[in-house]
């Protein structure tokens, strides 16, 4: 008799959005292995490598190899009364031991005695047998249904409520070839699949993994999306090659329309020339954005009049699936043309008045105050930049941008093309004649929109930048529209981690409190009845210390005790900081710098407890208090590498100084060996307690050691 089986599992129902696709997949995954190996239908190692799901326009599948048909048989041992209270002196069983045994449903014969820590007790053995596989998933697989998330769901009416993110037409769940019976959203699990909408047959009976993928492929569907990419893939390059073109680089786009077709194939169209005449980015997502779209580029990277569209047909052989194609396209490009000369016919800056109409926050007024915050930001960032010696700081340049950064919002171009604002904004600039270094702050000024982002091409563009993202940031939390677990509906976790990256990667140099700051003043000048305290302040800077954190984590590889230590001592200045976790990580595991680093999580605490005693490590210390020999070392050599310390943090030599501070190491071990602080004599006791404040104090200012090795949750 066979013990193990394949299973096959189909959702099948009305097109899914094709971003959704590849989440659910993952999570029916998910799902699958948590419910089989809860229920020992799979091997723990194996249990991730034996699933596989995938997904397509009209359904999810997985399939599960290799399961056990049936549980295993578990004996299972449950505990009775002692041994002493179930039999007496004669050892004959009592009332207790027999009211067990009926409950357990077994013959007293049949209870055993077993010692246990706590002496010897009777237990009850049972063989408890396995449930079969079957049995098993008919109430696994609707529930596996049920706990799939979705951006939003459909709901059923009816007792139970089912929800899915389209109505299910079909279920396919075959156990070993045979039916698991259940039902959800009253549709019968089965033998049944579809094929193609328009190309295949309804109602396929398949007998397992074994013919499902074949059967389908018959019926002009491939349910693999990696299949799908590289028959996508293959044609958009055997399309284009041959004549001398290349495909506009898209990995987005080319997802995107892996998951929108079951049966895909690429057609390669034209369109008219003179339309080259408008910028490629405006071309580009008018084929990418509407139309699904991938441009076409000669080997030199200009635009091509052509156009690859990706059909869910095998083939276009008489060409009208192509030529509607570019009837639409053509359309849609007059469009775009009409909106850009019908913009071009007004400044800019012209635009500027329409904003007072268009609401950023109902609490924080329109666009129109946002672009007076900003400008009032852009101005001080260049001035902080210009003063501090970066001579590409351009005050008035920066004002200009961004008093144009939000004119494009009320454009017509940007009212069809959303997708285009601040692009729209770039390059109505320049076509209007303003300087190219205002044209690209403008264009750039959303930038980056994630880690792998690049950054505002020029330093105005960086201010206009920093300027729109801080002002989000304290406005926001001003009036308490803070991020939640489920909610960010002004992308700030976004903007925070863009202010981090222009300032790590442009190397600005820019006090983050005084940068905040700055922005709730100009929120209070522009919104008076809002105002952004200094705990709101403080929350701030705390939220992007902490994208700060994650970056340095993440990307650049430093550990998380690395990154407190450093930011322990101070991080207002970033690029400062960064440079102080490099020499932490640079010097922590040399011969001194470890064991140092356990001497002062030791100090901490000493000062914790002492301070909760009353005794405060503060003050100076009393050299003529100084009794024992360690004490007077450990308090000489501290004015000795206190001083060369601070030098060298002063000429920004933090590895240098670290390794100065590790010097430490001896007389900080000779006066743990040899001293006793916690002494009874009050001057004496509380003079030691300032020695190692002031060890702690000053040898902190570079990074914190005591950090190192601490949980991350600290």
């Amino acid at each position: 008799m066979k013990s193990r089986g394949d299973l096959l599992f189909e959702i099948g129902c009305e097109e899914i959005p094709a971003g959704m696709i590849l989440k659910a997949s993952q999570e029916l995954k998910a799902i699958l292995v948590k419910h089989l190996s809860a229920n020992g239908l799979v091997d723990e190692p194996t249990a991730q490598d034996s699933i596989e799901t995938f997904g397509a326009p009209r359904r999810l599948v997985a399939i599960a190899r290799n399961i056990k048909l049936k549980q295993e048989d578990v004996t299972r041992e449950i505990s009775g009364p002692p041994k002493s209270v179930a039999f007496d002196f004669a050892g004959q069983p009592t009332r207790a031991a027999v009211s067990f045994a009926e409950k357990q449903r077994l013959p007293v014969s049949k209870l055993t005695i077993v010692n246990t820590p706590k002496g010897e007790y009777v237990i009850a053995r049972q063989l408890v047998l396995g449930k079969s596989a079957a049995e098993i998933l008919k109430g696994v697989l609707p529930e596996t249904i049920r706990e799939i998330s979705w951006p939003r769901s459909m709901i059923w009416t009816g007792a139970q409520s089912p929800r899915f993110i389209r109505p299910i037409r079909w279920i396919v769940a075959l156990l070993d070839g045979k039916v698991v019976p259940f039902s959800y959203a009253d549709v019968q699990a089965g033998n049944h699949t579809d094929g193609h909408r328009f190309l295949g047959k309804r109602s396929i009976p398949v007998s397992g993994p074994r013919d499902y993928e074949e059967k389908l492929k018959k019926n002009f569907v491939s349910c693999r999306p990696s299949v799908r990419r590289k028959k996508v893939e293959a044609e958009l390059h055997s399309l284009t090659t041959p004549k001398g073109l290349r495909t506009h680089e898209d990995a987005g786009l080319l997802e995107l329309v892996t998951y929108l077709n079951e049966c895909p194939s690429v057609i390669l169209g034209r369109f008219d020339p003179a339309f080259l005449a408008l910028p490629d980015e405006i071309l580009i997502t008018v084929m990418r954005g509407h139309q699904k779209y991938f441009a076409v580029e000669s080997r030199s990277g200009d635009l091509a009049p052509h156009f690859l569209a990706v059909i869910n047909l095998p083939r276009d052989p008489k060409g009208l699936i192509r030529a509607g194609h570019e009837r639409v396209l053509r359309a849609r490009f007059a469009d775009a043309q009409f909106f850009w000369e019908t913009d071009q016919k007004t400044r800019l800056g012209d635009y500027l008045p329409k904003l007072a109409a268009v609401t950023y926050e109902r609490r924080l007024g329109s666009y129109a105050d946002k672009v007076e915050r900003m400008r009032s930001l852009a101005r001080w960032l260049s001035e902080q930049w210009f003063s501090g010696g970066v001579a590409q700081a351009d005050v008035a340049g920066s004002d200009r941008a961004a008093e144009l950064a939000k004119c494009d919002l009320v454009t017509e171009m940007v009212g069809e093309f959303a997708e285009l604002q601040g692009i729209v904004g770039g390059l109505y600039s320049r076509a209007q004649g303003e300087p190219d270094e205002i044209a690209w702050a403008v264009y750039d000024q959303y930038k980056p929109l994630g880690l792998d982002d690049p950054l505002p091409r020029n330093l105005t563009g960086c201010a206009v930048a920093l300027a729109d993202k801080l002002d989000s940031l304290v406005a926001c939390f001003a009036v308490g529209a803070i991020p939640t677990g489920s909610s960010d509906p002004f992308a700030l976790r976004r903007a925070a981690l863009g202010i981090v990256k222009i300032i790590l990667e442009k190397n600005l140099p820019l006090s983050l409190s005084a940068a905040i700051s700055a922005a709730a003043k100009s929120l209070k000048e522009h919104a008076p009845r809002i105002e952004a305290s200094d705990a709101i302040q403080k929350q701030v800077l705390d939220f992007l210390l902490e994208r700060a954190r994650y970056i340095l984590r993440e990307r650049r590889g430093f550990a998380y005790d690395e990154i407190n230590a450093a930011f322990a001592a101070g991080a207002d200045d970033l690029g400062d900081a960064v440079e102080r976790v490099a020499a932490v990580k640079a010097i922590r595991d040399t011969k001194n710098f470890a064991p140092l680093a356990a001497s002062f999580k030791r100090i901490r605490n000493i000062l914790e407890k002492s301070a909760g005693k009353g005794d405060k490590g503060q003050g100076a210390v009393k050299q003529e208090l100084l009794r024992d020999a360690a004490e007077l070392q450990l308090y000489t050599v501290v004015q000795k590498i206190g001083d060369e310390a601070t030098r060298l943090k002063k000429e920004k030599k933090y590895r240098k100084a670290l390794e100065k501070i590790s010097e430490l190491r001896p007389a900080v071990d000779f006066f743990f060996d040899k001293v006793l602080v916690m002494v009874e004599d009050e001057d004496i006791r509380r003079n030691r307690i300032a020695l190692l404040g002031t060890l702690l104090k000053e040898f902190s200012n570079v990074a914190d050691f005591s950090e190192l090795g601490s949980e991350e949750a600290k």
